[in-house]
């Protein structure tokens, strides 16, 4: 009966993509029909297929900047996950860090991490740490907000119950809070996730030998632009997939939320 359900769900998750597929198909054709027409160059802007082609011609060049690159955002992504719930944890918990530290949390976020990134590079040198960190850094924001946010946005008439049946700090955060904020806490991570990719790329750009952002980087000189065509569409594929990963998370560990919402 559940494995049905699930199924079920899984079905209609599917289905619901049916008319962006569509969209995306029709672009598609339609840039290729624009690019054969208007006999556009393709160091300008390549057709659909010449991108294709040029992906099949050399999967493993491609194969191994996304490896890397993978490999800087699951790292970096996972990091921002641990630093962001352990600081949503102290905030909500102890009302002087909140009143101290949140400010310049929020402070953080005004500076570009286009600048930050080459002062790691300075300070760490080169290698896959630096990437991470921009990750982590552009990552755990929305995290944090979003936790701390449905840690605090608890039914207060439980929480009095809770307190009324002697219910300490810790059990409190236990039983209420931390139940409570996981739908704000895996609405802010499908947010970092996506922005995790960008990281992941400003990182490259900056300062690397590998990864796709070092590929579009060298190949923009060289006019090689539906290289660079390519290295965008397996970015947006992994934005997407590990969006719908996230999502398909969610569903799975917090079925009473997704409940609620639906009705």
């Amino acid at each position: 009966m559940i494995n049905l359900k699930f199924n079920n769900k899984v079905s209609n998750s599917i289905f619901s993509f049916i008319p962006a597929l569509l969209i995306i198909f029709s672009l598609i054709l339609m840039w290729e029909f624009c690019v054969y027409i208007f006999d556009i160059e393709k160091w300008l802007l390549p057709s659909p297929s010449a991108i294709f082609l040029d992906f099949i011609k050399n999967p493993i060049v491609f194969l191994n900047h996304t490896y890397v690159t993978l490999i800087e955002i699951l790292i970096g992504f996972i990091l921002a996950i641990i630093v962001a719930l352990v600081l949503a944890s102290v905030i909500v918990m102890f009302k002087v860090v909140e009143r101290s530290f949140y400010p310049f949390l929020i402070a953080s976020q005004t500076i570009p991490i286009i600048v930050i990134a080459p002062l790691l590079l300075v300070w760490i040198g080169y290698g896959l740490l630096p990437k991470v960190i921009v990750v982590a850094l552009i990552s755990f924001f929305p995290i944090v907000v979003n936790t701390v946010d449905g840690m605090k946005s608890i039914d207060r008439d439980l929480l009095n119950l809770l307190r009324t049946m002697g219910a300490n700090k810790w059990q409190i955060f236990v039983k209420i809070r931390v139940p409570t904020c996981l739908p704000f806490f895996f609405s802010g991570a499908r947010v970092a996730v996506t922005v995790s990719v960008i990281g992941a790329v400003i990182g490259e750009w900056v300062g690397a030998s590998e990864g796709l952002g070092y590929l579009m980087i060298r190949s923009k000189p060289l006019f090689l632009t539906e290289r660079v065509f390519v290295a965008i569409f397996i970015l947006s594929f992994i934005g997407i997939s590990l969006f719908l990963l996230l999502l398909i998370i969610e569903k799975l560990s917090i079925p009473w939320a997704n409940n609620k919402n639906n009705n």
